[in-house]
């Protein structure tokens, strides 16, 4: 109709507004996520986790044969085709970046402090020295090693999956990884409030969830919760976390803010936090001793110009350990620490035990062990799962173009270096289950299904099936290794605590047969576990395993106790060494 009123201009105007408004407003939680639940509803299964060991277990026909990786690193790692973009050595000096911690005390003794001053030699002789540039930051350390301005980077190697969605973009600065320097040992823990715990007495990881815990993102303890978490059979969507920009921030968070149930931090902040009587060390890398691992690394097209300075690198700290192994190493470092990190020199002297030096032999565990539950491998693969399940990170990068074993491989034949020991070994007694329970404190209880055939504790007992017309014979669990390299993941990590595994057996004949058989059907089951573990995984010390039988006390599910298979299986308890009460 002629006389019809049109909607004049600024109403469609303010109709797109709406429109948009309410289309942001949807999109909110991707544009805006809050720091306190950006992981959302991930599940982290155990599933996932296993498929981090790669398509297939280790072959356990060899279990005592350490098999190496065959493949040539030169042959995996990406090519470097770009003229160099680092700056050019000045008076042969690299540049080597590190932060704040007790691991590089190896080469701040050697290198006799920060300044360019002491003489390296490459293998061939040739003299060049090296500036250690304090960058406490990862994101500013890596920043100004994709720049050029450093030619040595540090990390964690949970860490350095972070830096990849950038790094990868110029293969100029793609990471080559030639050495581990330390494991933690006890620079990183988590403390808990006691008031947030079922048992005020004995916390344990599973009284985080539904809790605020405090953490800085994007740093080693977030991998350290993470992977507590998950194995302790919490979900991180089940958690909320609150990140600061440092530890030592969430330190301090967690000591004025009560809502917060716990923190994770490094020391010396977790030990004071835990002297008040209020709190617990629930766990620290002293007890997952083989969870967060140093290592440094150069620019690929560094690696490409300079292979025998990076030789040298690894060759320096090296000796640079053996020189700390002796008091007057340690009080050296102590004092170069001191003025290099610009704190007491009485406190560097205290930090040196929060970090384990891995010599010769033990990189040589790290880099290329393919049966080492803690290796390179895992230990990567691992961190890109837990961080691409929280949305950190994107497409994942393989471990085998960034792991240069190389050089390790190279000093196989060189003294002092293959003569060398694994020395980072924990000396533990025989006890008794009821020992170990009465004077450690459990942190956590990982649960695995195994399917033992009916009254049967043979972990490779055979079934005939009918496949296709005809009779195979198979496991009746067809899944043991893969459950076997999982648990022997989690006693290598966690190579300071004691790990009982205790068996279970389903209620069906509950009634009508003993319950002492059935507790020694229990027993036998988780001692068969022992058993298989110790074959496959000849690294691991027996007096760290105990094993025990619950028969069908403790179901599963005490909402259904008749779950028959659900209750046919065996739970990991990790146990610290010593209740810290």
């Amino acid at each position: 109709m002629s006389d019809q009123v049109k909607p004049k201009p600024l109403f469609y105007i303010v109709l797109a507004l709406v429109v948009g408004s309410l289309v942001l407003y949807g999109l909110r939680g991707i544009l805006f996520p809050r720091s306190g639940d950006s992981q959302g509803s991930v599940q982290i299964t155990k599933d996932d986790l296993k498929t981090t060991t790669g398509t297939e277990a280790p072959d356990a026909n060899v279990p005592t044969t350490v098999k190496e990786y065959t493949f040539k690193a030169s042959e995996k790692l990406p090519p470097i085709t770009a003229t160099s973009g680092f700056e050019p050595l000045q008076a042969r000096t690299v540049k080597f970046a590190l932060n704040v911690w007790a691991g590089w005390a190896p080469i701040i003794l050697q290198n006799n402090g920060g300044s360019a001053g002491v003489e390296w030699k490459t293998p061939g002789g040739t003299p060049f020295k090296v500036e250690l540039v304090l960058i406490d930051n990862p994101v500013d350390m890596r920043d100004t090693y994709a720049a050029g301005k450093v030619h040595v980077g540090w990390a964690t190697l949970d860490m350095l999956p972070l830096f990849m969605d950038e790094l990868k973009k110029d293969p100029r600065i793609m990471p080559r990884v030639f050495q581990q320097v330390d494991f933690s040992n006890g620079g990183d823990g988590i403390v808990i409030r006691r008031s947030a715990a079922k048992d005020p007495r004995n916390p344990t990881i599973s009284d985080l969830k539904g809790k605020k815990v405090v953490l800085a993102q994007n740093s080693p303890s977030e991998y350290f919760l993470l992977n507590a978490l998950v194995n302790g059979g919490v979900q991180p969507a089940e958690v909320e976390f609150i990140y600061t920009a440092d530890a030592f921030q969430a330190a301090a968070a967690f000591n004025s803010d009560k809502s917060l149930a716990a923190c994770v931090s490094w020391a010396p902040d977790i030990y004071n936090l835990s002297e008040m009587e209020s709190n617990h060390l629930l766990v620290s890398t002293a007890t997952a001793n083989k969870l967060i691992a140093d290592v440094w690394f150069a620019r690929a097209d560094f690696a490409r110009d300079h292979p025998d300075i990076c030789e040298g690198l690894v060759r320096g700290i090296f000796d640079g350990m053996e020189k700390m192994k002796s008091e007057d190493g340690k009080k050296q470092a102590a004092a170069l620490m001191a003025k290099l990190y610009s704190i007491p020199e009485s406190d560097t002297l205290g930090m040196l035990a929060d970090a384990h030096s891995t010599n010769y032999a033990e990189n040589r565990e790290f880099f290329l062990n393919q049966n080492n539950p803690a290796n390179f491998e895992t230990t990567w693969n691992t961190a890109y799962l837990l961080y691409r399940k929280m949305n950190r990170i994107r497409q994942a990068v393989p471990f085998d173009q960034v792991m240069d074993f190389s050089i390790i491989q190279k000093l196989a034949d060189v003294e002092p270096y293959k003569n060398s020991r694994n020395e980072y070994q924990i000396n533990f007694a025989p006890k008794s289950v009821q020992t170990i329970k009465a004077e450690g404190s459990e942190i956590l209880t990982k649960v695995i299904t195994l399917h033992f055939y009916p009254n049967s504790w043979d972990l490779r007992k055979k079934v005939t099936v009918r496949e296709n017309g005809k009779d195979v014979e198979k496991l009746y669990e067809e899944n043991l290794e893969t459950i076997l390299t999982e648990v022997g993941q989690l006693a290598v990590q966690y190579g300071g605590a004691n790990i009982v595994i205790e068996g279970h057996t389903d209620a069906s004949m509950k009634g009508q047969v003993s319950q002492a058989l059935v507790k020694e059907l229990s027993k036998n089951r988780a001692s068969a576990v022992k058993t298989e573990l110790l074959k496959k995984f000849q690294q691991l010390n027996p007096n760290q395993f105990s094993a025990d039988g619950m028969g069908w006390d403790r179901p599963a599910d005490s909402a259904d106790p008749t779950n028959h298979a659900k209750n046919r299986r065996v739970e990991i308890k990790v146990i610290s060494l010593e209740n810290p009460e």
